[in-house]
């Protein structure tokens, strides 16, 4: 592995690192508090709606370096998102994706922190989210053999 190679894996890994640490600290990785968070006809719990407010801050200016930037400190291409279409694909997959946090507390990030401690909703929640990836790549192999 070339040293430029190495130096993404470690940042890549320090940075996984940061952001669970932070998941945990903010309480986002507890499914309790998350459905605390959903429960607006309940006992809501307004606190997870200020740890994203503050995520989203902080970001603004990282994001507006990196979208006159071509490449990453590291030398890597820097890939942001560029379309802005709201169709029914990504209305479908925000709904899903929604339904799913929802019905459990858990969403991609915290459910990979979730699996580092070896709770069974969580390798659970993982295999389902795999599972349903592998579903949407066999539908979309579909979906692009008949164009």
């Amino acid at each position: 592995m070339e040293k430029s190679n190495k130096m993404h894996v470690l940042f890549s890994l320090l940075t996984g690192l940061i952001f669970g640490l932070g998941l945990i600290l903010a309480g986002m990785a507890n499914p309790a508090k998350v459905l605390a968070f959903l429960d607006l006809a309940g006992a809501w719990d307004p606190s997870l709606a200020l740890v994203m407010g503050g995520a989203i801050a902080i970001s603004v200016i990282p994001f507006a370096m990196a979208k006159k930037r071509e490449r990453s400190l590291l030398g890597l291409t820097i890939q942001l998102p560029t379309s802005r279409v709201i169709d029914k694909r990504l209305v479908l997959g925000g709904l899903a994706f929604g339904i799913g946090w929802g019905l459990v507390g858990i969403c991609p990030a915290p459910a990979f922190v979730l699996l580092g401690v070896g709770g069974l909703k969580a390798i659970i929640f993982v295999v389902a989210m795999l599972a349903g990836m592998a579903i949407y790549e066999w539908l979309e192999m579909i979906r692009l053999k008949q164009k």
